[in-house]
């Protein structure tokens, strides 16, 4: 498949890590998806999207058209339609809120259409952006549309997370929460608060996802593997908490995993890869 990205320009960037269109066969249809620091909008400009839950309680989904999803805590099974067709946004783990008037905590682990977070917007938007053949096009409109919703004036709060969030992102989690709420100058309670409201969860679960994201993406399979290092290089210090939190974001062993990205190596220039794995 091909990937086309591009940082959007400023202010889109302060909440935007990423805009990208996704177009080809996918080498493998089927993917396991960790918890990843970022909240995302799909447009589907192809075949049906299936979602699955990796709690059994919750029922599976098929995606046609286009969906917002918040930060999920726990990993999900996508599987892609053939061939694919998709323009999409990585948004930051803060950066859904000021295009979006509701509240964070509703989105976060769950999936929902584009018509219920933008009114009315989705034929429009998948008809504009459809008509263009250039991924650059696509992006231009896509970019245009997030800029004409960003909000004038940030809601209450969104700055306090913006700028803790931001901490996290550079360190990759290895921050302690207290310390982050005294630079701010506010409680624990205060700045948890705030995170759930525009985030959805707490700055510690966002924490505990940026450092996972840094020990998957420092993973180079073509050799020896020092899981123990590479635990503690990401702010790990106790072996069996890493070894649970592994388990659970990815449900595989960290020895299974590394299996898994030998058998099936990354394309290259192709980040999603990063984190998902193929499940089929």
């Amino acid at each position: 498949m091909q990937y086309v990205a591009r940082v959007p320009a400023p202010p889109l960037d302060l909440f935007i890590d990423d805009v990208y269109c996704l177009t080809g066969v996918p080498r493998h249809r089927r993917m396991n998806v960790p918890p990843m620091p970022s909240a995302h909008l799909f447009l589907n400009l192809s075949g049906p999207v299936r979602l699955w839950d990796c709690d059994p309680s919750a029922p599976p989904a098929v995606l046609s058209d286009g969906w917002f999803m918040g930060v999920w805590t726990r990993r999900f099974l996508f599987e892609y339609p053939t061939p694919v067709r998709l323009v999409g946004v990585h948004f930051k783990p803060w950066g859904i809120s000021p295009f979006a008037n509701l509240p964070a905590t509703e989105l976060r682990d769950r999936w929902v259409p584009v018509d219920d977070v933008w009114r009315r917007s989705l034929d429009r938007l998948r008809n504009q952006v459809g008509d263009l053949a250039s991924p650059a096009e696509a992006l231009r409109v896509l970019e245009g549309e997030l800029r004409s919703r960003l909000a004038g004036a940030p809601s209450p709060g969104l700055g306090l997370v913006q700028h803790a969030g931001e901490r996290l992102e550079t360190c990759h989690g290895a921050v302690p929460i207290g310390a982050l709420a005294d630079a701010a100058g506010v409680s624990g309670n205060h700045l948890a608060a705030q995170f759930k409201s525009h985030v959805g969860v707490t700055p510690k679960l966002v924490a505990r996802i940026y450092r996972f994201a840094q020990l998957i993406v420092s993973v180079d399979a073509r050799g020896p593997v020092d899981w123990s290092g590479l635990a503690h290089a990401a702010g790990y210090f106790d072996q069996a908490h890493f070894s649970r939190e592994f388990k659970d974001f990815t449900g595989h062993t960290p020895t299974q995993y590394l299996a898994l990205r030998r058998r099936f190596p990354p394309s290259p220039g192709f980040p999603p890869d990063s984190g998902p794995m193929p499940a089929d």
